[in-house]
């Protein structure tokens, strides 16, 4: 299958990030966007996908997290597509439950190649650790838009915003250390490509 790897550098008037991806790692993860809770939740991320995740941002916080999150999740997302290449063998769908103390959610993904989202975060306070609670789902839209993901966020239930999105964020690392991995021979799709 070859080095399941990517680079990816963006550079706008809002955004300068560097990012590389091994979807093949150990789960060594350096992360720094200037957003201590945003560090947090993408280390639980590649960590417990099992991902080598290398990521700087610095991001025009003087606004607010926005512009970062949302484009740390296009190049992020970029990064997934182009280290899956053909996606020749993998298992393409994944689901998993992750309780965090009192909080529990579901996730499911789907690398067809076609992007799609549901993501119901009414359980989640309006803010938590200083950014309002927006700022999560336009990351997992773009994440899931750039890397050509159907995915599927559930909060069943919880009370601490913080508990809530790790389990969220662990939940999407093992879903996609699921469904990346190799299990199968060809292409997972009866129409022979995933496009």
């Amino acid at each position: 299958m070859g080095k399941r790897r990517a680079l990816v550098t963006r550079t706008t008037k809002e955004t300068d990030i560097k990012l590389t991806l091994n979807l093949d790692g150990e789960g060594k993860v350096k992360v720094d966007t200037g957003i201590g809770f945003a560090d947090h939740m993408l280390t639980l991320f590649a960590f417990w996908a099992g991902f080598d995740l290398d990521l700087t941002c610095k991001g025009d916080l003087v606004i607010d997290s926005h512009h970062s999150l949302e484009d740390i999740g296009l190049s992020l997302g970029q990064a997934l597509a182009e280290a899956l290449g053909d996606k020749e063998g993998i298992n393409r769908v994944a689901d998993v439950k992750v309780p965090m103390d009192e909080a529990l959610a579901e996730v499911v993904v789907d690398l067809s190649g076609r992007p799609y989202i549901v993501y119901d975060d009414t359980l989640l306070p309006a803010v938590i650790a200083g950014d309002e609670k927006d700022v999560w789902r336009e990351f997992l839209k773009s994440l899931a838009f750039k890397a050509g993901m159907n995915l599927h966020v559930k909060y069943e239930y919880g009370q601490n915003g913080h508990h809530l999105l790790e389990a969220a964020f662990k939940g999407l690392g093992l879903a996609l250390a699921r469904a990346v991995a190799v299990g199968r021979k060809g292409v997972s799709s009866t129409k022979g490509s995933l496009d």
